[in-house]
């Protein structure tokens, strides 16, 4: 992936960041952030998974806005958004603004691609871009290889539903774009020192945006207090925990070393689809994921 240029952070946006991690602090240096990640590409899908559950209860737009407003909720007493972009400087307001719009549709995006197409292929259409993305940065014979078995793997995966789900697969690959978004803008909140103060301060913003079109289809899990909970439980598990781990894994992690571990991200999802889902791929199925995993792993991210 690109490198960016870092951005320093404002003394007073620092002090809020200062303030709403201590907590954290202790623990994220002490583990490792190979752990952090790992336990984020559980949650990652695992949370969606069982929002795919409730579709039928909640829309797919209702369950976004939960998941969204769930997040936001925790963060906002832990990280008081509204004091981070107050005090923080242009550059780092507008990066901010960014990454909750970022996150907001990508939120959408994903969700809309599950409720029609199995999850295996929506992470896959996910890390086909990130490949494409180092290839801007460090166009290598080694790239261009693995950007072509990462593709090879992916039409194998969508095989016919380029007719029949149309819809679908532009939901996911737009899906996929904007998590390209999320790597770039999620490293260079880690890099600002805004932290997990940053994410707290972009998911208000996602709150914000997704307020709108979801809030409508959320109605109905206010009146069944076991959908509520159920979306709660699916908010913490899809934007909390994975999120968090995502800027603690970032914050210590080489980009290089971040890039070759989301190739993991397409085999958990698989295995979380079959568990949770029922979505038991068939061998061309397994043979497309392996290639996008082994197309993931190959490709080379240009330097920090």
């Amino acid at each position: 992936m690109n490198s960016e240029a870092q951005v320093r952070p404002t003394n007073r946006a620092g002090s809020d960041t200062d303030a709403a991690r201590p907590a954290l602090a202790g623990l994220a240096d002490a583990v490792p952030p190979h752990v952090w990640f790992c336990v984020s590409a559980i949650f990652h899908y695992l949370g969606p998974a069982f929002a795919a559950l409730l579709f039928a209860q909640v829309g797919v737009l209702g369950m976004a806005w939960l998941r969204i407003a769930t997040a936001a909720l925790v963060f906002a007493p832990l990280t008081r958004p509204w004091t981070v972009f107050t005090r923080a400087d242009r550059s780092a307001r507008l990066l901010l603004l960014a990454f909750g719009a970022c996150l907001a549709v990508m939120n959408c995006a994903f969700y809309l691609a599950l409720d029609r197409l199995p999850i295996s292929l929506v992470a896959a259409i996910e890390f086909v871009g990130t490949i494409g993305v180092a290839m801007v940065g460090l166009r290598t014979p080694r790239n261009f290889a693995a950007l072509a078995i990462a593709v090879a793997g992916t039409l194998l995966l969508i095989d016919v539903k380029w007719s029949s789900d149309p819809v679908g697969l532009f939901w996911a690959f737009l899906n996929g774009a904007l998590f390209i978004g999320y790597i770039v803008l999620g490293h260079r909140i880690a890099r600002t020192g805004l932290g997990v103060a940053g994410l707290g301060t972009a998911m208000a913003i996602a709150f914000l945006v997704v307020l709108p079109v979801g809030l409508s289809e959320a109605l109905p899990a206010f009146s069944a207090p076991q959908l509520l909970i159920a979306g709660i439980g699916v908010g913490l598990c899809s934007s909390v925990i994975p999120y968090i781990c995502d800027q603690l894994a970032m914050a210590r992690l080489p980009r290089a070393s971040f890039a070759l571990m989301l190739s993991l991200l397409p085999l958990i999802a698989t295995l979380i689809g079959v568990v949770v889902l029922r979505q038991v791929p068939s061998l061309t199925d397994c043979l497309g994921i392996a290639l996008v995993v082994a197309g993931v792993a190959m490709h080379k991210p240009a330097p920090e």
